[in-house]
């Protein structure tokens, strides 16, 4: 059994998930951290490139879906609603609940659905919690020092995942 802080993945970002591949595993539907993830804290609207990455899972048969343990109102939803897709905010994550709310909804299994965010300590922590695939991506910026404790922290975790490109 493998242990629940240690991604199955690691990627440098988000666009180097090989979409193809991730559909070949099955996969249906990602739910995706937004803050650190997808943009950096603080940015209100997807930017080019998020739209771009959307596109792209929607051409390889995936679905996006925001997961965000965002506290700030609305946050979540207002991102999600600019760029389409469905969304849950106040996740509560590393919880199961909210991952296995996101797949009832949308209709999908633990199986045919991945996470991908930032952090272990909740992203992929709830993930293998969940029973998903657990995708982790280096943090967009760290802004604080506690960020950057954080992600010191989570090193020995990161290392025991897969590379990125051996999806």
């Amino acid at each position: 059994m493998k242990f629940p802080l240690v991604p199955d993945y690691y990627f440098p970002d988000v666009s180097a998930i090989d979409l193809s591949r991730l559909r070949a595993r099955g996969v249906k539907l990602l739910l995706a951290d937004l803050d650190n993830t997808l943009v950096p804290y603080g940015v209100a609207e997807p930017n080019d490139q998020v739209r771009a990455w959307k596109a792209a899972l929607e051409g390889a048969g995936i679905t996006l879906f925001i997961l965000s343990n965002s506290r700030r109102p609305g946050r979540a939803q207002r991102f999600a609603q600019a760029l389409g897709v469905p969304y849950e905010g106040h996740a509560g994550k590393p919880k199961p609940g909210g991952f296995r709310r996101a797949l009832a909804r949308m209709g999908v299994t633990a199986a045919e659905a991945a996470i991908v965010g930032d952090q272990i300590f909740t992203d992929t922590w709830g993930g293998n919690n969940a029973g998903v695939l657990t995708l982790l991506v280096h943090p967009i910026r760290f802004g604080t020092i506690f960020r950057f404790l954080r992600f010191v922290l989570e090193t020995p975790f990161r290392a025991g995942a897969r590379r990125g490109e051996t999806l």
